[in-house]
């Protein structure tokens, strides 16, 4: 079974856009859980631009559901609050400073010493950790020997080209998680993911643990509602076609 993590930073930023405590960051993390996400991510970064420090902290103590937390570990304000709070899982992410969104994954050859050490930063305290990472076999096998538990495979070339051709877009995803498989790192996804490219997405990749999906989910939320957009963005997981309200 894929799980869907739901990424609430949007919500985040409109908060922060008023200033305030409207809309409640933790009160829809806590109904997002409700209403049949299966994890919750956040993405912190240093300006705190949108998911705040205190936030992270907050969510932590008031969920069951699995806590992905993705960031860029060269900061180290990052690594001291993924320590502090000890989330299910860790997605390192090679973002620069005041990048808006993620835009590359790592390459893991380059950085395969950094990476070593910085997966056993967070594993010794058993935390289960990510690597973002594009879809190329040669950047799978060597997040592979990291000691990385899985690979979250960044899907926006994906979502860009599902509509001119989708199984030219899906192809090298297929490879680079056969590869995946073959190494026996999970594997995740992420980036652009939506309701329109994502029942393609799994039914393709069928070992396919866990997708962390926040902006168009969040978009999709403003017409349809956050729990039939959570039961929705589920229901395409599954493999239903089924739709309420769409």
């Amino acid at each position: 079974m894929t799980k869907l993590s739901v990424n609430i930073n949007k919500i985040a930023v409109l908060r922060n856009s008023r200033g305030g405590n409207n809309p409640d960051v933790l009160a829809a993390a806590i109904d997002a859980q409700r209403f049949g996400a299966q994890g919750i991510t956040v993405h912190p970064r240093p300006d705190e631009r949108h998911i705040r420090y205190s936030d992270v902290r907050e969510i932590r103590k008031n969920i069951q559901v699995e806590f992905n937390v993705e960031g860029n570990c060269q900061e180290q304000k990052f690594v001291d609050l993924v320590l502090e709070v000890q989330p299910h899982q860790v997605t390192l992410v090679p973002d620069s400073a005041g990048q808006i969104t993620s835009n590359h994954g790592w390459d893991t050859v380059k950085h395969q010493d950094y990476l070593k050490k910085i997966v056993s930063v967070f594993k010794r305290v058993g935390i289960r950790v990510s690597l973002f990472v594009d879809p190329v076999p040669e950047m799978v096998a060597a997040a592979a020997t990291t000691g990385a538990d899985r690979v979250e495979l960044y899907t926006e070339a994906y979502a860009r080209g599902f509509m001119e051709n989708r199984t030219k877009a899906i192809a090298p995803y297929v490879i680079a998680a056969e590869k995946a498989k073959e190494l026996g790192l999970g594997l995740n996804a992420g980036h652009d993911l939506d309701l329109s490219n994502l029942k393609f997405f799994k039914d393709n990749i069928p070992q396919l643990d866990e997708v962390s999906i926040g902006h168009a989910l969040i978009c999709d939320a403003l017409y349809l509602g956050l729990e039939n957009t959570i039961q929705m963005y589920r229901r395409r997981l599954a493999g239903s076609t089924a739709v309420v309200n769409s």
